[in-house]
């Protein structure tokens, strides 16, 4: 085991609910699947990607449901909700590229399922 002074593998990692629920509002319902992709190939573009540097992840349910879509991201434990690529462009320029919370797309504590 890493000891706690060695930085992490990645320096972020974000991951991305990709849920889908019969019949129930969930974030496979409201393009997560295609902002995940987006922010993949954003990323990558930006040669973000790799170890030390930022890692986009599939999740199944992260029981945010009534704010999502939803992603969060670590080590911050930042939640966010969006809407568009134009949302996943910010969080990716803002806060993978230079460590600055996108406060307006940040997901209240109070919503939850």
């Amino acid at each position: 085991m890493a000891a706690m002074s060695e930085p992490s593998y990645y320096q972020r990692h974000i991951f991305f609910c990709l849920n889908q629920r019969d019949g129930e509002n969930a974030c496979a319902q409201h393009g997560a699947q295609e902002a995940f992709d987006h922010c993949k190939s954003r990323v990558k573009a930006l040669g973000l990607n790799g170890k030390g540097a930022v890692r986009v992840n599939k999740a199944g349910c992260l029981d945010r449901c009534a704010g999502g879509p939803v992603a969060v991201m670590y080590p911050e434990a930042v939640w966010y909700s969006f809407v568009d690529k134009t949302d996943i462009d910010e969080i990716v320029e803002q806060h993978l590229q230079h460590g600055k919370v996108v406060e307006r797309l940040v997901l209240p504590e109070s919503v939850g399922r």
